[in-house]
């Protein structure tokens, strides 16, 4: 881990986003014929592309500059004023079972797809802090960037401080590193005065800066403790990762069955919390093994309307990537043109897809375009 981190956070080595788009990429993402792009170039509306001086061909088109044409053409696909925002946390409290995979992926697709994303990483152990580029033990001050300072007696009234932009158009991140584990012991000193305040402080602090997003994303400890059950509390929608062997699926199922007891006797003392939705994925599954084919078939008889129909396989490019802090996303080159590359492409895209439908059915200012998909 320490060779890892020296070469990644290597002075001079600040992660950038080196994806680029041609043209037809450009305008299938911005939802406009290649024409239209070249004549609101031509016109003035949006800049000259940058071309390469030999060929004088287009060098291609960053992320940011993708947005820039959504934006003058209108099809930026943020939530309306008077839509709520989404918090969704991808909660389980068993550790190695993708959360801060999916939390990752699912928040770079939704960038890829113009959308304004805050990531609050809310475990103490960083993983997802690490990905976008943040060396937890060195770039991160748990008593000025962290979520600790907002749960301490006197704290910051609102989580602006937190926040920093990252080298993801769209994207904001409120990092975490291991002494965010203080703010249990935060929680287990406050509760003895403030019985209210385990249940509201995350959730008052995510509505401080919701308002600047479409969605935000939590990356909770995998343990139902304080932590786990703020984030509960400050989130109205969940997405739970299962992969489909005997263990992880029992302790997920445990899991539910905790969670709903302990919201139940919450709610009994004045403190009901409601989600637009909660779906199980399944991931790491492999259909090369009869053992997991057999337990997914299990999960979608037990929870029929609850499972997300996609899943996300079990591939070694995710472990690739994540063995050098990256996600399938980030991916350039050679490396995006393999077999293994478009395969779990299509899987991150799916559950991708699938979750930004279920969000925008939470948004009433999308119900007609979802009417038009044929989706409503």
């Amino acid at each position: 881990m320490n060779r890892l981190r020296d070469r990644v956070y290597a002075p001079g080595s600040e992660k950038q986003l080196e994806l680029s788009f041609n043209v037809r990429s450009a305008a299938e993402m911005v939802g406009r014929s290649e024409k239209l792009i070249r004549d609101a170039e031509a016109d003035g509306r949006l800049p000259e592309p940058q071309k390469d001086p030999e060929t004088g061909r287009r060098t291609g088109y960053s992320l940011a500059e993708v947005n820039r044409m959504r934006e003058v053409f209108g099809t930026l696909p943020h939530r309306a004023p008077g839509d709520p925002p989404l918090v969704m946390a991808v909660q389980n409290f068993k550790g190695g079972v993708g959360k801060s995979t999916l939390v990752t992926h699912l928040a770079q697709y939704f960038a890829l797809k113009g959308y304004r994303v805050c990531v609050i990483d809310c475990d103490s152990q960083a993983s997802t802090t690490a990905v976008f580029g943040l060396n937890p033990d060195v770039d991160v001050d748990e008593d000025e960037d962290t979520l600790y300072p907002f749960f301490r007696h006197g704290g910051p009234a609102t989580l602006h401080y937190a926040l920093r932009a990252t080298y993801w158009p769209g994207i904001a991140l409120i990092p975490a590193n291991l002494g965010l584990y203080d703010a249990e012991y935060e929680f287990a000193a406050r509760m003895a005065r403030d019985h209210t305040f385990v249940l509201d402080k995350l959730r008052d602090g995510v509505e401080s800066i919701q308002d600047q997003f479409d969605i935000v994303l939590l990356d909770p400890p995998p343990a139902l403790g304080m932590l786990s059950l703020s984030v509960l509390r400050a989130a109205n929608a969940l997405l739970i990762p299962a992969p489909p062997n005997n263990i992880d699926f029992a302790s997920t199922a445990h899991f539910l069955k905790m969670m709903a007891a302990t919201l139940g006797e919450i709610s009994e003392h004045g403190g009901a919390r409601s989600y637009s939705f909660v779906k199980i994925v399944a991931t790491k599954m492999d259909d090369q093994k009869s053992a997991h084919v057999a337990i997914k078939r299990m999960m979608d008889a037990v929870f029929p309307h609850d499972v997300l129909q996609s899943v996300l396989k079990d591939s070694a490019e995710i472990d690739n990537a994540t063995a050098n802090l990256k996600t399938v996303y980030e991916l350039t080159g050679p490396a995006r043109r393999t077999e293994t590359h478009k395969r779990c492409r299509t899987y991150l895209d799916a559950v991708g897809r699938e979750v930004e439908t279920l969000i925008r059915k939470t948004w009433p200012s999308h119900h007609s375009d979802l009417r038009k998909e044929g989706i409503l």
